[in-house]
């Protein structure tokens, strides 16, 4: 009977079998019609519900639902992203990458989302994911070499294409471990190369800890490839949380660490150390009784440091964090008081997140002049626990610097030496070639000039384990004034300072408004650019007479429509202001009648809109003239809308560029939905963007770009895993200051037509004759901003608050002065890539691109 038992289960499995196919079949297609059903009524959650439901039950149906379940999910996010709905829209994106795991466009867009939302270890891992499943995915790759910046910063390279710091580190922990240092824990490893030195030198036990998840996984990649990962234990940890024995499993006998900024102290080297003595060092040697073990005592290298600094006049400085214009494009900015830029030393400075910024003295636009002599400000002992812990709570030390060079005073610049031990040193000098910048302390005081004999009195104090370096005074002829506040205090107030005030400029305009406000650096140095505003004042007043011009002829009653101008500049921008103030400047060649432009701005912070409304009254605009349109949309990506139902904008002002030197993301999608906003004779601001280039040979930018050479760093196998993080596209240039050759003049690479879709193209062929002998390492490029057909600027200008950019080459290319070069470029949305080849016999009419000589201004 065993057969008679067995043949009815099969059947009764075949027929419930047979039953289950067909409720799965009808649930799936009901579930694909109720997800068609909830699109067309935008009805996107539940759509997403129903696609998640029908493809889990029938898998195969994936690739043709693909492309609808896409559309459905970024939808239903962006929905879920302007509610706020973070987790929600994050459970979405997990499984929709479980239904679609190779889905490069999806694994893309999570990347994104991540970035967005400040998870840039996160962000950098999908988009190198999206970029692993397809190579040539445009989007994925702006996207990766945007993130790699934040991810790998280009001092890690620098760094490891500096054979001086390298080679001086090594020494100094070859002497610690052979002088009996033999457990060795390397704080912020990035690459590993310390502790790699470390157990090369025979240390027996060597632990190492790195933050960042991308370092961290780059450094066991690293360790792997050395033959390391068994003998040096690396965790994905701050030193601060390590403990002992759950980490490491003793306390070591020496500390070897980098974890040092322009500034020495702000990326928290000394709560770190103060942190590794009491828990992860041994004790340090008791310096009143001689040594009986020294590998039963503790180190650290560096061993100290030492900080100097200069007070410098430098113009690109000053242009960065203080207003240097009184009117931009017609509009006087004395309305709006003291302007200041977020980088403050005082000690009371509540707003300011760090008391310095950092700048390449050498590469400044410009150059600096030294006012006074180099000055010793701190020593510090990092062997020293005491030392260390009373840092904080240290008296504040008061310098005289006696000023040897009349000039401006514009700040402070700061650098120091490292002491990694008696000695082996490594300076961060403005004179240094090394990888480091130097700390400036800006002086955000107008009341600032000095003359030679003058003192300059500095204060030097820890507060928050930062190093500040605060201008308090200058002292003239015995007098004291004050720099603190935006109005000097003369402490020893009578007659005869007052004069002296007087006669150094350094009284007060009693008239001026007491009220200060705060901008980003690069919002300052916007505002500092004249020839800018200057020109879209001179472009948006043509546009307005012409608009006026129509409507007269159109209109026969006696008021006129007014002229609609949104700006939808990225951060403050007056440029919507400057519109406005045309409509109430009536001038005998414009005859502009008084209120006929209503301008738009897109700024959100408050302290923004009060700067408006301020210069609005200070400049005889209307409040009622000037309106902030975020306020009158649901959510900034609906910026882009008519100003009322019957309406078009007269003119829509796009930020094109971004400081770094960047094609702004998604320009040309926004210039296609502002075209379609304009009326009849209106206008995109600006209208054409020109990009121009030259070929140039720059060691500078391939030691920034990627590990260099083919031998190994200090014997280790490094390079090919951090030159994954290559970034092709090198930004926040100061061409005029970069160390490079010229090799070629300057050629047109690229148009881009705002006003014009069908003028636009994709790629491009430019050929470049050679003029100068050398080796192409990159092609360096800037943009003319064409505000119309006669108003222009220059993003290489003397007074750009822009930066430059250029494409480094993956392999350099060795040319001969009379050769040519063809250059194809393309550009996605609004990354560039450019591939360089070398041509044979071109005669001058074979050149695509016109050249054109390269000066301060083109």
């Amino acid at each position: 009977m065993p057969n008679a038992t067995t043949r009815p289960k099969r059947t009764r499995r075949h027929r419930r079998a047979q039953r289950e196919d067909a409720v799965r079949n009808e649930l799936v297609s009901r579930s694909l019609e109720s997800a068609q059903q909830c699109l067309f009524s935008q009805d996107y959650g539940t759509a997403f519900v129903h696609y998640l439901l029908a493809l889990n039950l029938a898998p195969a149906l994936k690739d043709f639902a693909n492309e609808s379940f896409r559309f459905t999910l970024f939808k239903w996010t962006d929905e879920l992203d302007s509610l706020g709905r973070i987790q929600d829209l994050f459970n979405c994106y997990e499984q929709a990458m479980e239904l679609f795991p190779g889905d490069e466009v999806i694994v893309n867009s999570m990347g994104e989302h991540l970035f967005r939302m400040g998870f840039r270890d996160e962000a950098a891992g999908h988009f190198y994911k999206a970029l692993k499943l397809r190579p040539d995915f445009p989007e994925a790759k702006e996207n990766f070499y945007r993130v790699a910046n934040w991810l790998v910063e280009r001092w890690h390279f620098l760094m490891l294409n500096d054979h001086g710091r390298n080679h001086k580190y090594q020494l100094a922990i070859k002497k610690a471990v052979e002088g009996g240092c033999s457990s060795v824990l390397d704080i912020g490893t990035g690459t590993g190369i310390l502790g790699m030195c470390a157990k090369m030198a025979g240390a027996a036990e060597v632990y190492a800890c790195e933050l960042s998840k991308t370092m961290y996984e780059l450094a066991c990649e690293v360790l792997s490839a050395n033959g390391m990962a068994d003998s040096i234990k690396i965790v994905h940890l701050k030193s601060l949380d390590m403990k002992i024995p759950k980490d490491i499993p003793n306390r070591v006998s020496l500390v070897v660490t980098e974890t040092v900024d322009a500034g020495l102290f702000g990326e928290g080297i000394i709560e770190t150390l103060i942190h590794a003595w009491k828990h992860l060092l041994l004790p340090p040697p008791n310096t009143q009784q001689p040594l009986s073990s020294p590998s039963q005592t503790g180190r650290v290298i560096p061993a100290g440091a030492t900080v100097f600094g200069v007070a410098v006049q430098c113009r690109e400085i000053r242009r960065q964090h203080r207003l240097c214009a009184s009117s931009v494009g017609g509009l006087d900015l004395s309305a709006v008081g003291q302007i200041y830029s977020p980088v403050s030393c005082l000690a009371d400075t509540e707003d300011s997140t760090e008391p310095y910024t950092t700048e390449r003295l050498s590469r400044l636009r410009g150059g600096y002049i030294q006012l006074t002599q180099p000055f010793t400000a701190l020593d510090i002992d990092f062997n020293n626990v005491q030392e260390l812990e009373g840092l904080c709570s240290r008296e504040m030390m008061q310098l005289r610097l006696c000023v040897t060079q009349e000039g401006v005073l514009d700040a402070l610049a700061v650098w120091f030496q490292l002491h990694l031990d008696q000695d082996n040193h490594l300076s961060t000098g403005p004179q240094e070639d090394t990888c480091w910048e130097q700390a400036i302390y800006p002086i955000q005081s107008p009341f600032n000039t000095v003359k030679c004999g003058d003192e300059i009195l500095v204060e030097v104090s820890c507060k928050d384990s930062y190093l500040r370096l605060c201008c308090a005074a200058i002292i003239r002829d015995g007098h004291t004034f004050r720099l603190y506040n935006a109005t000097p205090k003369i402490l020893n107030a009578n007659p005869e300072a007052e004069l002296c005030s007087a006669l150094a400029g350094l009284q007060t305009n009693q008239e001026k408004p007491s009220c200060a406000f705060m901008l980003e650096s690069a919002e300052i140095a916007l505002l500092n650019n004249t020839a800018y505003h200057n020109s879209f004042q001179r472009a948006m007043s043509k546009l307005l007479v012409s608009l006026k011009s129509t409507r007269r002829s159109q209109q026969s009653d006696t008021e006129l429509d007014p002229i609609y101008v949104l700006d939808v500049s990225e951060g403050f921008s007056v440029l919507s202001l400057i519109a406005a103030q045309l409509g109430f400047d009536p001038s005998e060649d414009k005859q502009i009648s008084p209120g006929l432009v209503q301008a738009y701005s897109s700024v959100e912070k408050e302290h923004h809109q009060s700067m408006l409304r301020l210069l609005a009254k200070g400049n005889g605009v209307l409040e009622s003239t000037l309106e902030f349109w975020l306020s009158h949309v649901e959510d900034d990506s609906a910026v882009l809308q008519r100003p009322a139902t019957e309406k078009l904008w007269s003119a829509i002002i796009l930020d094109c560029i971004e400081t770094c030197g960047l094609i702004r993301q998604k320009l040309l999608e926004k210039a296609t939905l502002a075209r379609c906003l304009l009326e009849d004779g209106g206008q995109i601001f600006p209208e054409r963007i020109v990009i121009h280039g030259m070929l140039v040979e720059s060691d500078t930018l391939l030691r920034e770009s990627a590990v260099q050479g083919t031998e190994p760093t200090l014997g280790f196998n490094i390079a090919p895993f951090i030159n994954q993080f290559t970034v092709p596209v090198h930004v926040f240039l100061d061409l005029s200051t970069l160390e490079c050759t010229h090799l070629s003049e300057a050629v047109e690479l690229f148009a881009l037509d705002l006003m014009n879709s069908t003028a636009n193209y994709t790629d491009r062929e430019v050929k470049v004759r050679v003029n100068t002998s050398g080796k192409v390492t990159a092609i360096a490029f800037w943009y003319q901003i064409h505000l119309d057909s006669e108003q222009s600027v220059s993003t290489f200008s003397e007074d750009s608050h822009w930066k430059q950019a250029a494409v480094v080459l993956q392999q350099p290319l060795t040319v001969s002065r009379g050769e040519w070069v063809k250059l194809s470029i393309q550009l996605h949305k609004s990354s560039i890539s450019i591939i360089a080849v070398k041509e044979e016999g071109l005669g001058a009419d074979d050149v695509i691109g016109e050249a054109e000589p390269v000066t301060s201004d083109s």
